[in-house]
Order: C-alpha cells, then structure tokens, then sequence
C-alpha cells in the first residue's frame, strides 16, 4: 500500500496529515516528508494518524527521530487521530508519556498493529 502525507501550514502550525500503511517500505517517504521542516527553529506540528491503520516499529523509528529534531529545536510535536491499536503501541513502548497524543480515538478500533 502506498503512504500518502499531504502538508500544510496554518495558523504557524505545521500539519501533517498520514493517509496508509506505515512500515519498512513506506516510513521512508514519511521521513522524508517530516525532514523538510523537523530543523525549522520553534515548529509547531501536529500529525493527523486517522486515516493510518497500521505502523510497525519503523514507523515509530521515524516519529521518535522528527520529536527529537523538533524539540531540540525548541519546537512541539502533537500526534492526533490515534485508533485504539497504534495509541496502544505508543504506550506499550513508552512514547505515549513524552509525545503529546491527543487521546480522542477514531472510529476504527480494530485497526492492526
């Protein structure tokens, strides 16, 4: 399945909104997109996750390297649209206490991990 991550900038807010799967094959795409503003001094982004219903570890690798490049930056990172699978993966592995997660779950809740 192809990843689709589509951008805009409102409000000096960064949006990113994540249409796919999100694995080995497609997290490079998502890397890609996220670098071209993770070293942008003071960004704010938000990350809409409700229409993805699947990420594995790579996925996570790639979130993990965009809140690093932002925060040291003196920037904020806000992932939304989390279905109860992918919200489960931030918390099992931690990420869910230093990633700002909007807790509102989409529809889908039994989306694959």
């Amino acid at each position: 399945m192809n990843l689709q991550v589509e951008s805009l900038e409102k409000n000096s807010v960064q949006y990113f909104k994540v249409v796919g799967e999100i694995d080995a094959y497609t997290a490079p795409v998502l890397k890609e997109r996220l670098a071209t503003v993770e070293n942008t001094q003071g960004l704010i982004a938000e990350l809409d996750l409700s229409e993805v219903d699947y990420m594995d570890s790579t996925g996570l690798g790639v979130f993990v390297g965009f809140y690093k490049a932002v925060t040291s930056n003196g920037g904020h990172v806000k992932i939304t649209g989390l279905n109860r699978r992918l919200h489960r993966l931030f918390e099992i592995t931690g990420l869910s206490e230093i990633i700002d997660i909007e807790v509102k779950e989409s529809e889908d809740n039994n989306a694959t991990l």
